[in-house]
């Protein structure tokens, strides 16, 4: 294998291409019905994303109820560890599914990540936050749909920040556990890493979603883990409580800023597009 040089001028020495970056606007991609399709692809996707894991946070607040006196309750339920499980298990399937047609974001944190990076134009990263927004919102109606009495005991699987947790914690949770996964995000898709090992691809998904996994033990305790703000934003518009509404700032301004941090850690300082952009300036003056 070729050792890799990654100095201005030397791109023959490299086994990679990094792709070109995305046009700021692209208005060309409106033509398209590959576009269209990648967008409902992540409508689809975020509503199957929110289904399954709002249904499984109110079937453990079911099986955990006291009142309800059922047998030995607390180990009864799918738990912290299940509901973790279902939302990273559920990223994992949604990435894989969807990877080949609209990338697999799902997220608009991630969106906006890949955005900044250069990954996708704003004309497609606009369309599908909306898409996913949209997704999210016709998710939680049909387990409203399906299970009314419960879905508005049970909290709706809303995110807000849990007692004794200031906002300023809650929001730090949100910065970090968003970083940790548009990092991983990042670094799965990384062309040059795709070339050296054939069998990253097919892979991708799984770090992906064990990022998630992860995040949700680490930060269930305290905000109920957002980290995608199409999840958060869903899951308030159908429970539309002010408790939900109140709290929501956190999972917007939070996902963005650490999708922002990890856009910039992976693109200017791992890969150094800061220091290629200067080289390439310097070799045409």
């Amino acid at each position: 294998m070729a050792k890799d040089v990654e100095t201005a001028g030397e791109n023959s020495s490299k086994d990679y291409h990094d792709p070109p970056p995305a046009p700021l606007i692209d208005t060309e991609e409106l033509t398209k019905w590959s576009f269209y399709r990648a967008v409902i692809a992540e409508f689809i996707a975020t509503l199957l994303f929110l289904y399954v894991t709002v249904l499984t946070v109110i079937g453990y607040k079911v099986q955990f109820d006291p009142a309800k006196n059922l047998v030995d309750s607390q180990c009864g339920g799918v738990g912290t560890l299940g509901i973790a499980w279902a939302f990273g298990g559920m990223i994992f399937v949604l990435v894989y599914c969807t990877a080949g047609i609209s990338g697999g974001h799902i997220n608009p944190a991630v969106t906006f990540g890949l955005f900044l990076g250069r990954k996708v134009s704003l004309v497609r990263a606009l369309l599908y936050m909306v898409a996913q927004c949209l997704g999210a919102i016709c998710g939680c109606g049909l387990v409203k749909a399906f299970q009314k009495h419960y879905y508005d005991h049970y909290g709706g699987g809303a995110n807000t920040l849990a007692d004794g947790f200031n906002m300023g914690t809650g929001l730090g949770a949100e910065i970090i556990g968003t970083f940790v996964l548009v990092y991983t995000v990042f670094s799965a898709t990384d062309p040059k890493r795709n070339a050296r090992d054939s069998y990253v691809p097919v892979l991708a998904p799984l770090p992906i979603g064990f990022a998630v996994f992860m995040v949700h033990l680490a930060t269930i305790p305290i905000t109920g883990t957002g980290i995608n703000p199409a999840r958060s934003f869903g899951a308030a518009v159908i429970y539309n409580q002010d408790k939900a509404w109140d709290d929501q700032w956190i999972f917007w301004v939070g996902p963005l800023i650490g999708a922002a941090i990890a856009a910039f850690y992976h693109q200017y300082i791992l890969r150094a597009g800061a220091i290629k952009a200067l080289g390439s300036f310097r070799s045409h003056t």
